[in-house]
């Protein structure tokens, strides 16, 4: 069975994406879900468009 891109991300991903495109966090918030174990550093900057600095 073929993976699909959904399941090859973190189990928030989405959730973060969602409430960063709708403006409710600020790409602060989206690097504090990175130190908090919520998305990955490559998911920042799928999310962010922006290279993750920690």
């Amino acid at each position: 069975m073929e993976k699909t891109k959904e399941s090859a991300h973190s189990k928030n991903y989405e959730k973060v994406k969602e409430y960063y495109n709708g403006g409710y966090w600020k790409e602060a918030r989206v690097k504090n879900a990175v130190t908090k174990g919520w998305i990955t550093e490559d998911e920042y900057t799928e999310i962010t468009g922006n290279r993750y600095d920690s």
